[in-house]
């Protein structure tokens, strides 16, 4: 057995999964992975990228440069042209990044899930400013999405719909992994990480949230409509007006890592047609319709 398979058969065992990922100084080294990654050194480029392979399927087959002059690059790397298309049907939402389906269904009574047996309510995600509980009064019976990126996957997200954003509320916390033996584990997890709840609508008046939650190593995230970087050293104001326009699979933004977004529709939606639990999906690909 090579390294590489031995490294992701460790992996999978999950309580050395869960100590490794979890059980460390989760904040600390957060904050040097996001100095670590902007060093433009080629020793450090070429050897921090061996290691990652080590841990991933990292695959830059399609992205737009195949050289980095930091691990920031090629964690915020481009595509080229035409690599997502993007799903043209106007009467579906599509998925605003790669990611890995999690957990999906109903919001009942104000709650959804993270992992089966482990609920979580929108109250405890969004907190209690007035822009967040004018947006969670919408979304009673309907439906949520969680999608997860893995560190080797694309890391910028886009816009699912011809859409406006007209408010962000940023959230600090901690950086637990977000990954699916966490999320069995720990109640609660997206409601104590540090995300950022983006309040959209789109151009009929439909009003939605897609939640960025950053984990343990996400140095930030960064979103094109504000002009300061949301990570653990914010310490601006956590409501943030704005206003942009975004059509259907512009971007609107990246993680500097890997992480998940959690999408929270009003009733008269449904999943697409092969939405489903553990399903590997792309930007671009029909994520929602209206029924």
């Amino acid at each position: 057995m090579n390294i590489r398979a031995l490294f992701q058969k460790l992996l999978l065992q999950e309580d050395l999964n869960f100590l490794l990922t979890n059980r460390i100084p989760r904040i600390g080294l957060t904050r040097f992975m996001g100095w670590w990654s902007q060093i433009r050194h080629p020793w450090v480029v070429k050897s921090s990228m061996a290691v990652w392979r080590l841990f991933s399927d990292l695959d830059l087959s399609d992205s737009k440069t195949q050289k980095f002059d930091s691990l920031h690059a090629c964690f915020t790397r481009e595509l080229v042209d035409g690599a997502r298309p993007v799903w043209p049907d106007p009467e579906c939402m599509t998925s605003p990044c790669d990611a890995i389906v999690g957990a999906l269904g109903r919001i009942e009574k104000g709650q959804v899930f993270q992992a089966k047996g482990f609920p979580y309510s929108l109250s405890s995600l969004l907190g209690d400013s007035p822009a967040c509980l004018n947006s969670a009064q919408h979304l009673e019976g309907g439906t949520y999405i969680t999608l997860r990126l893995t560190s080797s996957m694309y890391h910028r997200f886009h816009a699912p719909q011809d859409v406006s954003l007209h408010h962000v509320t940023y959230i600090s916390g901690d950086v637990w992994n977000v990954n699916p033996v966490a999320l069995k584990r720990v109640a609660e997890l997206f409601c104590k990480n540090e995300r950022a709840v983006l309040h959209l609508q789109t151009l009929d008046g439909v009003p939605f949230l897609v939640v960025p939650v950053a984990a343990v190593l996400v140095a930030s995230m960064r979103l094109h409509a504000v002009d300061v970087l949301l990570n653990l050293r914010y310490k601006g104001p956590n409501e943030i007006p704005c206003q942009a326009q975004y059509i259907k699979g512009q971007e609107m933004g990246w993680f500097e890592h890997g992480s998940t977004l959690l999408i929270f529709v009003p009733p008269g939606f449904e999943l697409a047609p092969g939405i489903e639990l553990g399903r590997t999906i792309r930007m671009g690909q029909a994520l929602l319709r209206r029924l």
